[in-house]
């Protein structure tokens, strides 16, 4: 429900949140990481500020411009409900069923004007225009708040996909050049990013303020017949992700235990880019045969189960913005085994076990204990009611703060 607005919002200038993401996303019932921060913006800062929020999209016809207010939370709505639905679609919807969406959601050219409007970027959709970002700040008059994710691309191009740097430096420089105060969703990014800004020469205000951690759906956890331990891994299959490691391990364990004292692998996530030799075990070796399991579409309600029920997450990943799925895990009471990066390190305290993405054995060893409730396991059982978990409340609080220092430059 939109709260009513304090005389304190009410004298602050207007807000507008971009969610042209959202609406690129129309032919899709399971979200990407990025959907879920996008909603959470728009969800949080419209119970922030009620009627002082606006919302406004460059629309995939190409157009920009401010968006029906009943026609956005109509489309929210629709989305959630998507995304909780007891069974996952990984598959694009039909144009037909799309189409009436579109056109409500079809911008106005009506020009607006505020002397202290804030404009809130929450993805990187259309970054990559700067000439476009640029006419529509003008045209605005608003200062620009964006979150910025991370620089994986750039730091580590062999990760992205063609092209992918280059995409991802144009974003970035929009940002270095266009933005007035930037939200980073970790310390390693806002690390990341600060060269970029210096370079700018302008002002640029950087906020660190960590995802909130998603509430899942309340479920049953999951049990695979006779008692058998499982693990997650959650995220888009592409390389930096490391799934390779998982694999050869789960393959090396079905060759030398009894295949009863094989623990089961569940990995949940779309099939990303450059992921050929991943896709070829998971489809074509024999041993992993009745050990993995690939889901590629997954509801809210069954990942919430799975989570439950996992013995524990694994997240061997080579670079990290940020770490959401660590977070989930902690968040319902599932030890994490991930490695040891910075991003990670600042989403899950000092209660995961951590180690190197190239420590095999290592990883076996820890995989094993957890699969047996060892003595790390029950360690880390003991650490996990003293994780703090990050909240959207939290984060928008944040994000509030910045906004009020960008209306108090104008």
């Amino acid at each position: 429900m939109v709260s009513s607005l304090s005389p304190a919002v009410s004298r602050s200038g207007e807000v507008i949140l971009d969610i042209s993401r959202l609406i690129s996303r129309v032919h899709y019932s399971t979200p990407s990481g990025v959907d879920r921060v996008e909603m959470a913006y728009a969800r949080g800062l419209l119970d922030h500020y009620g009627y002082r929020l606006a919302f406004a999209a460059v629309h995939p016809c190409g157009l920009y411009g401010r968006l029906s207010r009943r026609a956005v939370l109509a489309y929210l709505d629709e989305l959630e409900s998507r995304w909780s639905s007891q069974v996952g679609n990984p598959h694009r919807r039909s144009l037909a069923s799309s189409l009436p969406w579109l056109v409500s959601l079809l911008p106005s050219r009506t020009e607006r004007s505020s002397m202290s409007a804030v404009y809130v970027q929450a993805s990187p959709h259309h970054l990559t225009r700067t000439e476009q970002v640029r006419r529509i700040l003008a045209r605005e008059k608003a200062r620009f708040l964006c979150l910025v994710h991370d620089l994986i691309p750039i730091e580590f191009p062999e990760y992205a996909r063609v092209s992918g740097d280059s995409q991802h430096r144009q974003r970035i420089a929009t940002i270095a050049a266009l933005a007035d105060g930037v939200i980073v969703n970790s310390a390693a990014t806002g690390r990341s990013l600060q060269p970029w800004l210096e370079s700018s020469g302008r002002r640029v205000d950087v906020h660190v303020a960590l995802l909130g951690t998603e509430t899942l759906p309340a479920a049953e956890a999951f049990q695979l017949g006779g008692g058998r331990p499982y693990f997650v891994c959650l995220g888009t299959i592409e390389p930096r992700k490391n799934h390779l490691l998982l694999l050869n391990l789960w393959r090396h364990l079905a060759q030398t235990l009894e295949p009863q004292s094989v623990p089961r692998l569940i990995v949940i996530g779309r099939r990303g880019w450059e992921n050929e030799q991943v896709v070829d075990m998971l489809e074509r070796c024999p041993a992993l045969e009745g050990h993995v399991e690939e889901l590629n579409g997954c509801s809210d309600a069954r990942m919430a189960s799975l989570l439950r029920g996992a013995r524990a997450l694994l997240m061997p990943s080579f670079a990290e913005g940020y770490g959401m799925p660590v977070a989930e895990a902690l968040s319902v009471g599932t030890p994490v085994i991930c490695s040891d990066l910075p991003a990670l390190r600042e989403a899950g305290g000092d209660a995961p076990d951590y180690l190197s993405p190239l420590d095999g054995p290592g990883w076996q060893a820890l995989i094993l204990d957890h699969a047996g409730r060892g003595p790390l396991h029950t360690a880390q059982m003991l650490r996990l009611p003293h994780w703090h978990m990050p909240r959207w409340n939290e984060h928008v609080g944040i994000v509030a703060d910045a906004i009020a220092a960008l209306q108090a430059r104008s």
